[in-house]
């Protein structure tokens, strides 16, 4: 059967931090980078996005950034980051959530309101996709739409995700359990 363009595509939805770029760890947990000049893309992060496209998947970015709202970051660096991301990566969307978990809003992870509006402005299959994160929070999202999980465990100090379908040391590890017939 041949995929129309109304039939919905999978997606690969990436957190930001610690999955595309690296972080900035204090304490044992991981923080953004403060500056683009600070803002580095982890090595095999560019070649894993290549290998996901051409199997058929979006790349979609979808970023808790709570430091914007906190006053701790100008929304313009952020932007110009994402912009840097799109530029190099060429990912079909990135989806940011400025707010702390105190705004209970519906788009900050782990609560899935960044994944279904990609889902929804996409028109993407959520249980084809798969959700990639460092976090337990990445993971709860990706959970709540039906998607399968990868977590990226660089052994924070703090909560650990629940039951991920996967547990690797990179996205470039990931390349081959999402996709087991790459090589």
């Amino acid at each position: 059967m041949t995929a129309t363009p109304s039939d919905p595509m999978p997606a690969v939805f990436l957190d930001r931090d610690g999955v595309i770029n690296v972080p900035v760890v204090t304490d044992g947990k991981p923080f953004p980078p403060a500056t683009l000049a600070d803002f580095r893309i982890i090595d095999g992060v560019a070649a894993a996005i290549v290998a996901f496209r051409d199997a058929g998947y979006r790349i979609i970015v979808a970023t808790n950034q709570p430091d914007v709202a906190t006053g701790k970051q100008d929304q313009a660096v952020v932007e110009a980051m994402h912009e840097k991301l799109k530029s190099e990566l060429g990912v079909d969307d990135i989806l940011v959530c400025y707010h702390t978990d105190e705004h209970a809003c519906p788009c900050r992870k782990p609560k899935p309101g960044m994944l279904m509006e990609a889902q929804r402005k996409w028109n993407l299959d959520l249980t084809g996709s798969v959700m990639v994160g460092d976090r337990w929070r990445d993971i709860e999202a990706g959970q709540a739409v039906g998607c399968r999980t990868v977590f990226i465990d660089y052994g924070y100090a703090e909560k650990r995700p629940a039951a991920p379908d996967f547990i690797v040391k990179s996205l470039a590890e990931s390349v081959a359990l999402i996709l087991p017939n790459h090589s």
